[in-house]
């Protein structure tokens, strides 16, 4: 009896561990675990008892073959100490193998003190070729009942006035995102984050939608384009080599899908940071000619503009000084072109600083705006023709925005940058608003440097050599430009297409505001461009004002050396050190509401205090209520709500209403008040 007794333990403790050898159990944070069957090839992703994702996998593709991580016959498991800009932990690697396959890694990047994790895939092998890999995918099982889930739309840039959006899931309808995508519960703010955290390589993609089943389908995907999205007409370059590695995936879920992205940027930032030099000085603030005075610029019409800054507008500073931004069109104030006299050019400079200012400037580096004249012309600073530095994409070019996408990697495109750049620091400017970047990042059928295969490559190369032509000595704004790539290149980007002085302009940078305010963490600022006045009513002017102060600096864009009622607004309003406050952290206001085109509703912490922006951009006037649990307020606690410009005060008990005139906007700031 007691050697059957013995005989059936020992049985089970080998059954005990055969199973325990098809599986392991890698544990994230405090609470998280990554069940991966290594008989199977797929994975669990769990919070505590909650599960994130079911039948978790890698799909890769190779000379054409696809190729999942299901497919291999055998698994082995081994671990290593981690201890990264992220954070300490461990990186879990799963290596596969298979006849006649490719060794695949799938590789789990964990943090002892994270919520979430990072994954990648690798391959290795004799001369590998992929332009599409998909790190993780499988089915979302985070929010339990599927109605009232959204997915977001993240473009993967800011042009052709493209917008965020959200949408529900739907079996025949997948939402595509550009490099991060983000499931959310519009009641609860329950979410599940997952995006590319570098870009240095791939174009990303994210896939959501439901299965037949109504269960989440989500998948990331290394090589993706659309030309809806990406821009591209062709498909994404291949990564060839013995070794192919994805890009690295954040993967979370989170009680408050804005506190998710807010961490995804943050790790994006840590993971892939910034090149550019640090920005030590005050957030910046200033002036940009293409606001109102667009190609009418001229050498008096700018002085003017400076006269009127030093002279009438003495309260609009940000650490003692603004900048003075000549848009496009200031070649009117060069002789000869690019190769010719930058002397009144300069003499602007000299004379903005000189008045306690300081002096912007800008260009499209990747651009080719005379295409239409032909391919013989020849690119100045070399012996090259524009016909050689195009972009080639198949058997044609990439033009869109009226202008041809010219070869980053290419030295006639680099001699080209370095004589303008150079002739620009010449002249002492200290400010460079540089635009369309997304043609450097366009896939390409062929670059100049062998080396490059992918238009993320290419973009890379070109900003690297863009950023050596600087040689730190400038402010570098980014204006139509991918809106995560860019974040390790510039200190401050615009975060939507142009906007002017219209509440449909407002709405609209707003509604990148609303679903991209989590970028604040990406760069050192954001900016709402050029802030119109212009002729419209006073709240209208608010409206705009506020838009720019809730995105995190400010730019102005009237046409100061003519009269209008313009100036005399804008003393009433640029000059408020109340409301100049609200930008000294450079930190944009987080969204409070996600269920449309663009929230009413913003709020930030500034040193303490509680601040609140309303818009109403509708033509009546609007009475929007205020939730002292949604603002983050003790609902045990009395507040008091002070409106900064009427100095107005409102009792903020249970849930008022705020009541705001048409096409207008009102900022608060929030008190602690006595029962």
């Amino acid at each position: 009896m007691i050697n059957k007794k013995a005989s059936f333990l020992s049985l089970l403790l080998v059954f005990f561990l055969l199973t325990k050898s098809w599986g392991v159990d890698i544990p994230f944070g405090k609470t998280g675990k990554i069940s991966y069957d290594l008989k199977k090839g797929n994975f669990k992703v769990f919070q505590q008892t909650t599960q994130w994702l079911e039948n978790g996998f890698s799909l890769v593709k190779n000379l054409g073959k696809i190729y999942s991580s299901k497919d291999y016959d055998s698994r082995t498991y081994r671990n290593e100490l981690l201890n990264d800009a992220i954070g300490k932990g461990k990186k879990h690697i799963i290596t596969l193998k298979g006849k006649g396959l490719p060794e695949m890694h799938q590789i789990f990047y964990v943090y002892d003190a994270l919520p979430y994790f990072l994954c990648q895939v690798q391959l290795f092998g004799n001369s590998l070729s992929s332009n599409e890999l998909f790190p993780i995918q499988g089915d979302v099982s985070y929010f339990g009942n599927q109605s009232g889930v959204n997915s977001v739309f993240v473009p993967f840039d800011n042009d052709t006035f493209i917008s965020y959006h959200t949408k529900k899931l739907m079996s025949d309808a997948p939402q595509m995102s550009a490099e991060v995508g983000a499931l959310y519960n519009d009641t609860s703010k329950k979410g599940l984050i997952a995006g590319s955290v570098e870009q240095g390589k791939w174009k990303s993609g994210v896939e959501t939608k439901l299965n037949v089943g109504n269960s989440i389908f989500i998948a990331v995907k290394n090589g993706f384009t659309d030309q809806r999205i990406t821009r591209d007409t062709i498909p994404h370059g291949y990564i060839k080599g013995n070794k192919i590695s994805s890009s690295r995936i954040f993967f979370g879920a989170f009680a408050d899908w804005r506190k998710g992205m807010e961490a995804y940027a943050k790790v994006c930032r840590l993971a892939d940071p910034p090149i550019v030099f640090k920005w030590k000085q005050a957030t910046p603030l200033g002036w940009n000619s293409w606001g109102a005075m667009q190609e009418h610029i001229s050498y008096e019409k700018v002085i003017k503009t400076v006269d009127y800054f030093a002279d009438s507008l003495k309260g609009f500073r940000s650490g003692g000084t603004a900048f003075i931004d000549l848009d496009s069109y200031w070649d009117k104030l060069i002789d000869g072109g690019l190769e010719g006299d930058f002397s009144q050019l300069k003499a602007f400079a000299d004379y903005t600083k000189k008045r306690g200012l300081k002096p912007g400037v800008y260009w499209a580096p990747f651009t080719d705006w005379g295409f239409k004249s032909g391919s013989n012309r020849r690119v100045e600073g070399s012996n090259y023709t524009y016909g050689e530095l195009w972009t080639k994409t198949g058997n044609g070019y990439h033009d869109i925005d009226g202008a041809r996408a010219l070869d980053p990697t290419h030295p006639g495109t680099q001699k080209r940058i370095a004589l303008v750049i150079n002739k620009l620091k010449e002249c002492g400017f200290e400010m460079i608003k540089i635009d369309f970047l997304g043609h450097a990042a366009i896939e390409s059928s062929h670059f100049y440097n062998p080396k490059i295969a992918t238009g993320m490559q290419a973009y890379g190369e070109g900003m690297q050599f863009l950023l050596r032509q600087l040689a730190g000595k400038m402010l570098i704004y980014a204006a139509i430009s991918p809106n995560i790539a860019t974040a390790k290149y510039v200190h401050m980007r615009r975060i939507a297409c142009d906007a002017f002085h219209s509440i449909s302009d407002t709405k609209y940078t707003l509604n990148s505001l609303t679903y991209g305010w989590w970028q604040t963490y990406l760069y050192d600022y954001m900016d709402a461009d050029h802030v119109v006045l212009k002729t419209e009513k006073e709240g209208v002017n608010r409206a705009r004002l506020f838009s720019a102060l809730a995105t995190g600096s400010l730019i102005v864009g009237d046409d100061f050396s003519i009269n209008g009622p313009w100036k005399n607004m804008a003393k009433k309003l640029f000059q408020n050190p109340e409301l100049l406050k609200l930008i000294e952290d450079g930190r944009s206001f987080r969204p409070l509401q996600n269920d449309g085109t663009a929230s009413t509703l913003f709020t930030k912490q500034v040193k303490g205090i509680t601040y609140l922006v309303a818009f109403n951009y509708n033509d009546n006037e609007q009475r929007i209520a205020i939730s002292q649990a949604n603002i983050g307020l003790d609902r045990e606690q009395n507040y008091m709500a002070i409106d900064i410009l009427s100095n107005e005060k409102i009792l903020l008990k249970g849930n008022p209403n705020l009541i705001l005139p048409a096409a207008d906007a009102r900022v608060f700031k929030i008190l602690k008040i006595n029962k």
